[in-house]
């Protein structure tokens, strides 16, 4: 597959393409470059590697799809004969505003407080080398996001709840195979230096298909997609680094300062496998429930005459009133004072707000109104809060979130899970696992689209960051659960369908503490910025828990059930009518 490429295509005029011709035969001739002028200054200079005579050419060596999209602007401008003049401007303040700020650091903060005395309580020293562990990463992370200077939007927030989550399993993997260790018989010491090599691949496997995802994300999305692959990147590659490396050190750290004995690391309790597999088709009942429900409550907003899913003005514009009010607010009082006004107006919980900087205005960005809206806000505004009518202001205005942005981001998710599903076959040499893994995958972006359609959750830029994470997570939990499997069918001579579903259930009940553990840290996370946030990211953590607790889910109840059943159909298919002896799987 080839690497696409952003460049700038160039269509001339009978005219231009003479006179063209002319030019890149000379500058071709002298080895030298065509400089594009407009507005007082050159803004590309490209080379010329041949005449030209077509009137078509390229010009190419641009950064990313915003450059060779702004300078196709320019040159389109360019060939307009107008002068432009500025006529007024306005600074704007931030839309989340330093209330959102300081409430997402006071639920981060009190998040790794809290995953820090659940690490505790849960691991003893192991947890507590993980958590100095997340420290170290979380120190990093802050570090690295301000020298490469990564702009933090909703979906970057999402990206490091992401990583953050991806360090804390990557620990917990550890640990639980090192608690497993022991209860085989093996010394600390061997039981650590044998628990990290035995946990590799699992961490290895996870957090590779969460980088792919990253690295698609950020070569072909564009816009806050960016922000959520770059965050994420930057977090799996600290997550591995501070799992693999620092926690290792401190732990061996610990052991040799004189935490040796068992009691410090705890013991694994071998559980009687939980028959998930006998269940099946109740899980897979459950699962087709609730997504027809959100296609029939789809339904009903496109037969009540509204659309089916509630985009935001991030996707469809909208009408932007710009009031001067008497006294300047604060972001806060206008989500508690004035917002709940222009609500009853709307009918509608989407409402953006800005401070115009230096200034009393407020605009304030709501869906499309008509006339009759139009005046009755003004009136509102004038009514409640003694605005002057004649200085409200209101203006059509376009969607945030072009056409091109979302065929982005849904070509990067597509090419991202072509590779994640090549990557898994090749790992595991099973097509199965890889396809189950994308099912299961496929089954939680419905299931919070169902969350969205049934609350009328607002779909904007917060919908791409939710969907991106859980796609992300749910796989990361679902190639943990597959490479136990793996690991297992090892000790399985002939694989019927008997020992198959024995294997499913023994490796789904191994990693079961694991699966919880891990959600469980991160739904605190999410559920605290839920509780601390303002609105705008209430919506956000709304769906993205119910996304932690539908991947926990379908990784266990889905996922393994159809590799099994399509495992135990290859199976029956290959050996009809053939007399073969049952061996169950080695516990």
């Amino acid at each position: 597959m080839g690497n696409a490429e952003n460049v700038v295509a160039l269509s001339l005029t009978a005219e231009g393409t003479t006179k063209f011709a002319t030019a890149t035969k000379k500058a071709f001739a002298a080895g030298e470059s065509i400089g594009i002028y407009y507005d007082g200054a050159f803004i590309s200079v490209p080379g010329v590697d041949a005449e030209i005579t077509t009137g078509q050419a390229v010009i190419n060596g641009m950064a990313d799809f915003t450059e060779a999209e702004t300078l196709a602007s320019q040159i389109r401008i360019g060939g307009l004969k107008l002068e432009l003049e500025e006529l007024s401007s306005n600074v704007v303040g931030a839309q989340l505003g330093e209330e959102a700020i300081s409430t997402s650091l006071k639920a981060a903060a009190i998040g790794v407080i809290l995953v820090i005395i659940f690490m505790i309580v849960m691991f003893f020293i192991p947890g507590l080398s993980a958590s100095l562990g997340l420290i170290i990463y979380t120190g990093l992370m802050i570090f690295l996001l301000n020298a490469f200077e990564i702009t933090l939007t909703l979906p970057g927030i999402a990206g490091i709840i992401l990583s953050i989550g991806m360090a804390v399993d990557a620990n917990v993997i550890v640990f639980a195979r090192i608690r497993d260790e022991i209860a085989d018989g093996k010394a600390v010491k061997s039981a650590l230096k044998t628990g990290f090599s035995r946990a590799l691949p699992s961490i290895i496997d996870g957090n590779v298909t969460i980088l792919i995802s990253a690295v698609v994300l950020a070569l072909k999305g564009s816009g806050t997609v960016k922000s959520f692959a770059y965050t994420l990147a930057i977090g799996v590659v600290l997550s591995l680094f501070t799992a693999l490396f620092v926690t290792h050190t401190i732990l061996r750290a610990l052991y040799a300062i004189g935490f040796k004995d068992v009691k410090f690391y705890g013991k694994a309790k071998h559980l009687k496998p939980i028959p998930f597999i006998k269940t099946k088709y109740v899980f897979f009942a459950i699962s087709g429930a609730l997504i027809l429900a959100g296609f029939v409550a789809m339904g009903v907003h496109k037969i009540n005459g509204n659309t089916a899913l509630n985009y935001s003005l991030e996707f469809v514009g909208g009408t932007s009133t710009e009031v001067t009010f008497d006294k300047e607010y604060s972001l806060d009082e206008i989500d508690k004072d004035i917002i709940p006004y222009v609500e009853k107006i709307t009918g509608d919980s989407d409402v953006q707000t800005q401070k115009v900087e230096g200034t009393n205005e407020v605009v304030f960005k709501t869906r499309s109104l008509d006339l009759t809206e139009r005046e009755a806000l003004n009136q509102v505004f004038a009514d409640n809060f003694n605005v002057d009518t004649n200085t409200i202001s209101s203006s059509n205005i376009s969607s945030t979130i072009s056409k091109e942005m979302t065929r982005d981001a849904i070509w990067a998710v597509i090419i991202s899970n072509v590779l994640i599903l090549m990557y898994i076959w090749f790992r595991f040499k099973d097509i199965r696992f890889a396809t189950a893994a994308i099912l299961a995958l496929v089954h939680d972006v419905l299931v919070v689209l169902t969350c969205y359609a049934i609350l009328r959750l607002s779909i904007g830029s917060g919908f791409i960051a939710v969907m991106l994470t859980i796609i992300g997570y749910s796989m990361n939990d679902t190639v943990v659960i597959f490479d136990r499997i793996r690991e297992n069918l090892r000790n399985v001579r002939v694989q019927t369908p008997e020992a198959l579903e024995e294997v499913s259930d023994i490796s789904i009940t191994q990693t079961l503490t694991r699966s919880i553990n891990t959600h469980l840290t991160v739904f605190i996370m999410v559920l605290l910025l839920y509780i601390l946030g303002v609105a705008t990211l209430k919506d956000f953590a709304l769906p993205l828990m119910v996304g932690v607790v539908t991947g926990a889910y379908s990784s266990i109840c889905n996922a393994t059930p159809i590799w099994y059943l399509w495992k135990r159909f290859d199976y029956n298919k290959a050996n009809k009518g053939k007399n073969v002896k049952k061996i169950k799987a080695k516990k």
